[in-house]
């Protein structure tokens, strides 16, 4: 069976806890990505911030999104996947917290990110459906 490690994309960098809001949003800019992991002082994952946050929960609240932290937006403990998990576990957990994104973890180390389209790419057809129909859903 296809494992976290073998679809994810690795080499994912975190915001700072401390960091800016704004500094999300170029770091997000600068490689390509609509999401980062939020890492505290101590390098664990705190929580996910995406660019729906920094629209909605920065700029759409009014706030100055270079005074806003990005630890701020982190909403409890982040949902994340094993690296040695498999893609049943990984569709499971992407369904049962409506993600669209898992950081992966390998121990206490951040090692990469599996997003809906490494899902995609990696399962068959009938098993990607029932993902996107449950992302779809409210």
């Amino acid at each position: 069976m296809t494992t976290a490690r073998e679809i994810m994309t690795s080499g994912t960098e975190c915001i700072g806890a401390d960091e800016s809001v704004l500094d999300a949003a170029k770091k997000m800019k600068d490689l390509g990505v609509g999401a980062l992991p939020i890492c505290g002082t101590d390098n664990k994952l705190k929580g996910m911030l995406t660019d729906r946050d920094v629209v909605v929960k920065v700029l759409g609240a009014g706030k100055d999104p270079a005074e806003v932290k990005a630890g701020e937006l982190a909403q409890g403990e982040a949902v994340t996947i094993g690296a040695d998990d498999d893609a049943d576990e990984i569709l499971r957990t992407m369904t049962q917290h409506k993600v669209r994104r898992l950081p992966v973890i390998d121990g206490h180390d951040l090692v990469g990110m599996v997003a809906q389209a490494d899902v995609a790419r990696a399962l068959p057809d009938p098993k990607v459906g029932d993902l996107l129909e449950a992302l779809s859903t409210d």
